[in-house]
């Protein structure tokens, strides 16, 4: 069973289309038990950093996110649910975020250093260059396109948890992997068959421990 954290921040009905569409089982749930008895967790979400963090923290599920990491069992966050697996974020100065990975999210640029103006959010379809060790893409190639909807991106520390890249202005880490815990700052579940072969990399991650 995978449980996908419901905190009010959108995104969720998507993923649980998606990861059933595969043929595992998804649960919309915030409850503790639930969460922490699952074979893999994810985290999606949309909207600010600010607001998502308090929402966790009204529904008391922080230190689940914590427990559940530290049980070394597969834990994905798309999207806003990549940002907040970090401890601070642009978007809303003085938020602590989950710190679960180092790194900062920054807003990406409107303009270059020659003055190119690029539209942000950034909306669309981007190629991304893939870290080969990763197991989240295993099989997927180079340039191979994923769908974003984003306006802060992140810059890891460690160049070792960055699982692929791409460009848009600026060089964006578009997703990490670190042992168990993964994240991708793009839609998987509206990335058409390379977003499903990611899922799908996610879901054998969860089946290897059972």
């Amino acid at each position: 069973m995978i449980s996908i954290i419901d905190y009010d921040a959108g995104n969720i009905k998507s993923v649980e289309k998606a990861i059933s569409f595969l043929g595992s089982r998804a649960v919309i749930t915030r409850d503790r038990d639930e969460i922490l008895s699952s074979d893999g967790v994810i985290l999606p979400g949309v909207g600010s950093f600010g607001d998502a963090m308090e929402k966790l923290k009204s529904y008391e599920l922080i230190q689940t996110i914590y427990d559940y990491a530290d049980s070394g069992k597969p834990f994905l966050g798309i999207c806003l649910g990549l940002q907040l697996m970090f401890k601070e974020s642009e978007e809303t100065p003085g938020v602590t975020g989950l710190g679960l990975l180092d790194g900062k999210i920054v807003r990406i640029p409107n303009e270059d250093s020659n003055g190119n103006y690029f539209k942000v959010p950034h909306i669309g379809w981007n190629s991304i260059e893939v870290n080969k060790s990763s197991k989240l893409f295993k099989g997927i190639d180079d340039n191979s396109y994923v769908y974003f909807v984003h306006s802060y991106y992140l810059r890891a520390d460690n160049p070792d948890d960055v699982a692929a890249r791409t460009n848009y202005n600026v060089q964006i880490d578009a997703a990490v992997e670190k042992a168990n815990i993964m994240a991708c700052q793009f839609h998987p579940e509206k990335s058409s068959d390379v977003g499903l072969k990611i899922l799908t990399n996610f879901i054998k991650m969860t089946e290897e421990g059972k």
